[in-house]
């Protein structure tokens, strides 16, 4: 459905679809959706206006709903409840499970004031920083995804990238996935084997950097719920298997002028302009914190290594696959954007997109120098350029202080920390090895990722 821009538009499209049950959400530090399930009715004579309240503790759950140790949220705290005030522009009503509806939720704290820690705050201070500067970001997602059967075995024992001959008795579960994200408002361009053995991409159009933020963290909901419905199960755990590719989510990013809508990279002609050269500048400078946010645990980190086309190394190219940053500079192209390509598909869509446009924003008000071009293969001959952290540890000690963290605001950067040394401790117990993935791995994260 269109998305609907006020409470009387949701409410019609509720009637014309029958809809039984509203789903309120909102996302979670490590990016799970959680909220409530309200009769329809009920949710129009009171949700819709008054919303309603969900206990803080989901800001501090890990992979398995255990709750890590943090000092904002906590048992002496009483974990307190937070207030979910549906926005009602992000509205979906599905089509994949008739009757079901769901509208993103504006969480603020006991005070009336906007959580810090949830992730949906985040990104709206970092998307107000750029506007203020006058700059409107334009953000689009791709994932990868391996689709399995119930034991977490792969659907194909054998790589067969693109292809449309290939895999056709798994066609019918990926055009019910297509369906599903079309239903819910998600406008799909196209789908495709990865090059893994039931990997899968499928690519969404871009939007507004909340829009985009909200359709990432449906997307990887809606894919699991349909694989579910065909007997399968989708995954979106950065590395399934230590032989084969990792999943990985390219987060591209452009920004229009606020005075005209148009792209302020268009002018971009074979090499950045100058606004992209800030703004990739900025990504440049941050990348190591960055790294946290786009590997969170032990098994995203296992992602980043030589000819798995995840960067190792802070660099930046024109059309290259080797490089972080991959600068699209075609003349006076509206298309114009930069893809970043570290981030795993478990990434918290919010944060990620959170963390990217304070960086990128940060290169511009500063008016930081671009390093030289990269070119050819940068696994082979990175050059001097500086490698990105490869381990959680290493993720962890780069975000820990950096001014990165300060900009997305000590109680989330605070949060997003401590569980990420939650999974380090249980990791070392138990994944102990740097390169290979294991069982428990695969239990801890195959199934929530």
């Amino acid at each position: 459905m269109a998305e609907p821009t006020s409470i009387d538009d949701f409410r019609t499209a509720c009637e014309q679809a029958e809809v039984h049950t509203v789903e309120v959400a909102t996302p979670d530090t490590l990016g799970h959706l959680r909220g409530k399930r309200v009769p329809v009715e009920r949710y129009f004579h009171r949700i819709a206006d008054h919303g309603l309240h969900i206990a803080d503790a989901i800001f501090v759950f890990d992979m398995q709903n255990d709750l890590a140790d943090n000092p904002y949220i906590n048992m002496d705290a009483g974990f307190l409840d937070c207030h979910l005030v549906p926005d009602h522009s992000s509205a979906r009503v599905f089509s994949h499970r008739p009757g079901y509806a769901l509208v993103f939720a504006d969480t603020f704290d006991p005070h009336d004031d906007p959580h810090p820690v949830a992730p949906r705050n985040v990104l709206a201070n970092q998307i107000e920083r750029c506007r203020r500067a006058g700059l409107d970001p334009v953000v689009a997602t791709e994932l990868e995804f391996y689709l399995c059967k119930p034991g977490w075995e792969p659907v194909q024992d054998h790589i067969q990238y693109s292809s449309l001959t290939d895999a056709m008795d798994v066609e019918d579960c990926l055009h019910d996935m297509r369906a599903a994200l079309l239903g819910a408002g998600l406008e799909v361009e196209s789908s495709n084997p990865e090059y893994g053995p039931g990997q899968v991409e499928i690519n969404i159009e871009y939007a507004d950097a909340m829009t985009c933020a909200d359709n990432t963290v449906l997307f990887k909901s809606i894919v699991k719920q349909v694989a579910v419905q065909h007997g399968l199960r989708a995954t979106f755990i950065p590395k399934l298997w230590t032989d084969q590719s990792g999943s990985g989510m390219h987060v591209h990013t452009s920004l229009a002028n606020a005075d005209g809508g148009a792209n302020a990279f268009a002018s971009s002609d074979g090499r950045p302009n100058q606004i992209m050269e800030h703004w990739v500048a900025g990504l440049i400078e941050h990348a190591p914190a960055l790294t946290l946010l786009g590997a969170p645990n032990v098994n995203g980190a296992k992602r980043i290594r030589p000819y798995t086309f995840v960067p190792t190394h802070i660099h930046w190219g024109l059309d290259n696959r080797s490089v972080m940053c991959r600068c699209i500079c075609e003349a006076g192209s509206s298309g114009n954007r930069v893809e970043f390509r570290s981030a795993g598909a478990d990434a918290n869509p919010h944060a990620i997109i959170a963390a990217i446009l304070a960086a990128g924003l940060d290169g511009i008000e500063r008016e930081l120098a671009l390093p030289p071009m990269s070119e050819g293969d940068m696994y082979a001959d990175p050059g001097d350029t500086e490698p990105l952290p490869s381990d959680l540890p290493g993720g962890i000690a780069a975000f820990r202080g950096s001014s990165l963290a300060e900009m997305l605001g000590e109680e989330f950067s605070t949060t997003f920390l401590l569980l990420a040394e939650h999974e380090l401790a249980l990791a070392t117990e138990n994944s102990p090895h740097p390169d290979e993935v294991n069982d428990w791995e695969r239990a801890r994260y195959a199934e929530h990722c």
